[in-house]
């Protein structure tokens, strides 16, 4: 079976089953769609590409924590959020220095859901994570699928058109 096709069944069904976790657990879906794109988007694959998605999604949540909290403390004073803004942004580069938060990407991703949470964090958290779970297992279930039916699995997407 062709990878590419591979991915896109186990994409498929695990996506479906997902909008059914993220209802009956009370998850963001859209998070968790995002935490499935940070798998699918790291540079990185199998296990090392889900720490370093699981680290950098975390450390994106954590980043935006500090740029609502820490612009909250000035609240008549606006550029000061703008100014932490830009330095938190910069540390959320700079830290890709780290082995495990090489993936800016995902910071952003994780700050991004964050915003878009409204700073719920323990919910995005949550929903980010689980939804890093099923991006791990569609795409790895794909190129298990695709190697068990006769495709090598070291075989890129690309390679597989």
């Amino acid at each position: 079976m062709n990878v590419l096709v591979a991915i896109a069944l186990t994409t498929g069904i695990l996506s479906g089953i997902w909008g059914w976790v993220a209802i009956t657990l009370g998850l963001l879906s859209w998070a968790g769609f995002m935490g499935c794109t940070a798998y699918f988007a790291c540079p990185e694959g199998g296990i090392r590409g889900f720490v370093i998605s699981l680290c950098t999604l975390c450390s994106g949540v954590f980043w935006a924590e500090v740029i609502i909290h820490g612009g909250a403390l000035q609240p008549h004073w606006t550029f000061a959020g703008y100014f932490l803004t830009g330095v938190v942004a910069f540390l959320m580069c700079i830290q890709a220095r780290q082995r495990w938060l090489s993936f800016v990407p995902g910071t952003f991703i994780g700050a991004c859901a964050t915003f878009a949470g409204d700073g719920q964090w323990v919910l995005v958290l949550a929903s980010l994570l689980t939804g890093l779970v099923f991006g791990y297992a569609m795409k790895n279930g794909g190129l298990w699928l695709a190697a068990r039916k006769g495709t090598p699995a070291a075989q890129t997407q690309t390679d597989s058109r």
